[in-house]
């Protein structure tokens, strides 16, 4: 054999064993993914709390990244309204994923064929609120955010026996209470009476108003329940998160030993420890300190272990406090329950925390050649981030104690993608919604619905994602950070308004919330067909110049070397 051959031979060989290498490191990290992620739940919800005394205003915040990817985005307000003695409230199974096609009407008419059966008595009056997936905000800035979290198979219950799920308890702590720890109670002492689960496992709700934020969490017990069991149908647990603290919950169970006798900081169910204890989740002889979510909703791996499917927790702290040097090989179960960030958060430093896509960490998703030639965060997928084009809308609730209620609370909402979109306010006290907001289907495009705006710009940035971005920061600066600059000057002529007629002052917020809606959403739409002609057919038109210049994409050189590089690896297999 020559030398020439024997050195293609070796070659050849060599190639071979490279392959199967990779093939054996990618198979191996498949089969870990797949195990890590029969443990990881279903929802991808993040809400992030902060305290009175962690922001910058003074203001309480809450997010809620409703992250579903299929469920419905529409928004309504419901009036207050009084009540009759001897009236009676109908309570009804609203599954927070169940759409319906427009052809067959509205889910927030059609889920009424859902009756449990069940009337609760109606309360003298009902408080104004506004709802989407869930109630989110109400005339006494009562706010919620809401997360997912997984609990122990034993105790679901998916049958029809309990008469509440998640939806259906934020909906009536908007109608009922004017506080967070009202709201607590209520929640929890209507799951204990009547039952939790049917359509919700594991459920956790930030639940704040202009003085607290607490996290409260709620499980199902177990499939046998029933009303004549005498037993409470739910177990639920509720931390305060303190006041100069931020708190994150990336649906996964946060409250860890718990303390009774600090009512300031915590409540719970009756059966916290008990049910644990009958169902075999928790041994007090154990000589261990009961952790509720040790016992209810365990959640193994951390950012490292899960290979970023489990980042956003120790995200968040290293975004507020990196000089706590938190390791992301540090179990999700071992991270704090809250933190002290090291700078108070304003408004705006919330929404840029919901767009975090882990950058410059090792979990970047555009790091090597993940984001391919233009830089895409979403083509290879594998860390879970806060920011994520699978939202249907993301919240945050603003609660403002030196204001009258209709004017310190306000709503701001984005429609999906948070790096692509856009956050609107919406006060308390305003009185009604965009129609467009109250219509739309992932299924059936539609220039009338709110939502189609902003996915109609998100589809068009993903074609030269790192240009492009930059056009809708740019259209951000103008549509929100000039709006969040704006809200003193808007809350001063709507107190002024306030203290002649309420009236007065609700038409004023409605206008406004309104008019820069639909500014908002023309923007997006002429946004949407800037980004079509600019980026069109992978080229950059530059609509600017006379000379209406076309140039070809200049993709990096790694890139090129990449391609290169991937066709002398693929050469072999080619050949056979």
């Amino acid at each position: 054999m020559n030398r020439k051959r024997l050195f293609l031979v070796l070659g050849f060989f060599a190639v071979v064993v490279i392959l199967a290498g990779i093939s054996l490191i990618i198979q191996a990290r498949a089969a870990r993914s797949e195990a890590f992620l029969t443990n990881i739940s279903e929802g991808n919800c993040t809400v992030v709390m902060v305290g009175k005394d962690a922001s910058v205003d003074g203001s309480t915040l809450a997010t809620h990244t409703a992250d579903c990817g299929f469920c419905d985005w529409t928004w309504r307000h419901v009036p207050a309204a009084d009540h009759k003695p001897g009236e009676m409230r109908k309570i009804y199974h609203v599954s927070q994923y169940k759409t319906w096609p427009p052809s067959e009407g509205l889910k927030w008419d059609l889920y009424k064929k859902d009756f449990t059966g069940l009337e609760i008595p109606e309360v003298p009056h009902t408080y104004a609120y506004h709802h989407g997936m869930f109630g989110y905000m109400n005339e006494c800035q009562l706010a919620i955010g809401e997360s997912s979290i997984n609990c122990q198979r034993k105790i679901a219950n998916p049958t029809p026996a309990p008469a509440f799920d998640i939806t259906m308890l934020t909906l009536l702590a908007m109608e009922r209470c004017k506080t967070a720890r009202e709201a607590i109670k209520l929640m929890g002492s209507l799951a204990e009476q009547y039952g939790y689960g049917f359509n919700d496992d594991g459920e956790m709700l930030a639940v704040a108003d202009t003085k607290e934020v607490w996290e409260f969490e709620i499980m199902p017990v177990g499939p046998l329940w029933t009303p004549k069991s005498g037993k409470p149908g739910a177990v639920w647990c509720a931390q305060r998160i303190p006041d100069d603290q931020v708190a994150v919950c990336p649906n996964e169970s946060r409250i860890g030993e718990i303390d009774l006798n600090s009512p300031d900081y915590f409540m719970a169910s009756s059966n916290v420890i008990s049910c644990a204890v009958e169902n075999g989740l928790y041994d007090p002889k154990s000589g261990q300190p009961f952790s509720f979510k040790k016992a209810y909703s365990p959640a193994e791996g951390s950012a490292t272990s899960t290979e970023g499917r489990r980042a956003r927790l120790w995200r968040f702290f290293n975004i507020v406090a990196p000089s706590l040097k938190l390791s992301p090989d540090t179990a999700d179960m071992d991270l704090p329950f809250s933190a002290k960030p090291e700078k108070k958060l304003s408004v705006q430093d919330v929404m840029n925390i919901t767009r975090d896509k882990c950058q410059g960490t090792q979990f970047d998703p555009v790091k090597g050649i993940r984001g391919g030639p233009f830089l895409n965060p979403y083509y290879f997928g594998s860390t879970r981030t806060i920011g994520t084009n699978r939202a249907e809308y993301t919240t945050i609730t603003q609660c403002r104690g030196w204001l009258p209620d209709p004017i310190g609370g306000i709503v701001w909402i984005c429609f999906g993608a948070q790096d692509t979109s856009c956050y609107m306010p919406f006060y308390a006290g305003m009185t009604e919604f965009p129609k467009s907001f109250s219509i739309g289907d992932h299924w059936v495009f539609n220039r009338d619905s709110a939502r189609w705006a902003f996915d109609y710009v998100d589809f068009h940035a993903q074609v030269a994602y790192n240009a492009a971005i930059e056009d809708v920061k740019a259209a951000q600066a103008k549509w929100e950070a000039e709006v969040v600059a704006r809200i003193p000057e808007i809350d001063k002529q709507a107190q002024d308004l306030y203290q002649k007629s309420p009236a007065k002052a609700a038409k004023f917020l409605t206008g406004f919330c309104l008019n820069n809606a639909q500014n908002v959403i023309n923007a997006w739409w002429k946004l949407g067909d800037d980004l079509l002609v600019r980026y069109n057919h992978i080229s950059f038109y530059d609509t600017e110049k006379r000379t209406r210049e076309r140039t070809k994409p200049v993709y990096p050189e790694w890139w090129r070397k990449a391609v290169k590089a991937y066709d002398v690896l693929m050469a072999p297999e080619e050949k056979k």
